[in-house]
């Protein structure tokens, strides 16, 4: 972070430099706590300058917001080779990377915040579980998905943001058992819809068809083997 340094900058890399600085805070803090002065300061501007690329503080929280949201996403995109369930494990340790890094501000953007029931915030979050969506579905192999594939995913997709919203708030369980959990989660989200529906079932025989016996999902059936007997 920059501070107490002026320097003259053009519109465009002041406007960057004012984005960056207001997400360090906010991942620090919640949004709400974190006042123009205090991004002023760190980005060794004046407080009017600040206004002069932003008309206040919801504008540059959108625009941090928007920044991260396409960090978000990306962490989501993972090659199409290996086993689903290493690539989800992988997903997810990405996942909660941004968790780690961004708690504050995850939080308040998932809970409540400045910019929180804006259409612009609102279509932020839901371009993150689309693109999260698609990812998941281009590892199915599916284009047009069943009504049933398609609840299963966004179903997953909110599991795994409220689990880090729970995680955030003390971090009581190891972040490593919530990353396999969340893999193991759309293993079993899947197994139960496979059970109701053929078409389901012959997904997700072969997605899992080709799992290795020490993957995420081998790992699931032997801890409910061992919980059975």
């Amino acid at each position: 972070m920059t501070t107490g340094v002026r320097r003259r900058m053009g519109v465009d890399e002041r406007r960057q430099q004012l984005i960056g600085v207001a997400l360090e805070l906010f991942s620090q803090r919640s949004p709400d706590d974190v006042s123009i002065d205090e991004i002023a300061s760190a980005a060794g501007i004046s407080r009017p300058l600040v206004y002069h690329y932003f008309p206040g503080k919801l504008s540059l929280y959108e625009a941090a917001l928007k920044r991260a949201s396409e960090d978000l996403a990306a962490r989501f995109v993972e090659p199409h080779e290996g086993p689903l369930g290493t690539r989800l494990l992988r997903v997810m340790r990405r996942f909660f990377d941004f968790v780690d890094e961004h708690g504050p501000g995850f939080s308040a953007l998932m809970r409540g915040g400045p910019a929180v029931g804006s259409s612009t915030t609102n279509a932020l979050i839901d371009s993150v579980r689309q693109a999260a969506r698609d990812q998941i579905l281009a590892h199915l192999g599916v284009q047009e998905p069943p009504a049933r594939l398609e609840l299963v995913v966004r179903s997953w997709i909110s599991l795994a943001e409220s689990t880090a919203l729970i995680w955030l708030d003390g971090r009581r369980i190891p972040r490593a058992e919530l990353e396999k959990q969340l893999v193991h989660d759309f293993a079993a989200l899947a197994a139960v819809s496979a059970a109701y529906d053929e078409e389901m079932g012959a997904l997700i025989r072969t997605v899992f068809k080709d799992e290795p016996a020490d993957g995420p999902f081998a790992d699931l059936v032997g801890r409910l083997v061992a919980l059975a007997s």
